[in-house]
């Protein structure tokens, strides 16, 4: 084989091997990437159906129910104008609590309940995810745009 054809097969191997890691690289992106959605954007239905996200929002007085026989919680999350009922299992943060900023992430079922496999409170009097604060902000001005029609599939 002549020197100039191996050096052409190994720029071509080269620039496979790059298009093969940049693709893995980039699907490691995508597979791991979670979007944060209001209360309001998901009874809209911008949030996604099959795929995890985070909500977030206040957790609405008198929503938290706790299953006496395991560890199974139910509460609301809402940004003030709208509302998203969220079971989690497990163990909460110290912080949680009603009236305190969440932030949740799992999926949305079928049935329009949250299933939350992780939740985040706030840590301090002064945090809350920008997303999360924005949309209260907005929410107490009345500045969210109306809701699309909601259908359930």
């Amino acid at each position: 084989m002549k020197p100039r054809t191996k050096r052409s097969l190994a720029i071509v191997a080269g620039l496979a091997a790059l298009g093969t890691s940049v693709a893995l690289v980039l699907n490691a992106f995508q597979s791991n990437l979670v979007f944060f959605f209001s209360p309001s954007q998901v009874a809209a239905n911008e949030a996604p159906r099959e795929r995890s996200f985070r909500v977030g929002g206040l957790v609405e007085e008198g929503s938290i129910r706790r299953d006496t026989q395991s560890l199974t919680v139910h509460f609301v999350v809402t940004d003030l104008a709208k509302t998203v009922p969220v079971v989690y299992t497990g163990l909460l943060p110290d912080l949680f609590k009603e009236g305190k900023g969440v932030v949740a992430q799992g999926k949305l079922g079928s049935d329009g309940v949250f299933r939350a496999d992780q939740v985040l409170a706030k840590h301090d009097e002064n945090y809350m995810p920008p997303e999360a604060a924005d949309a209260l902000e907005k929410a107490r001005h009345g500045q969210l745009p109306p809701p699309a029609a909601a259908t359930r599939p």
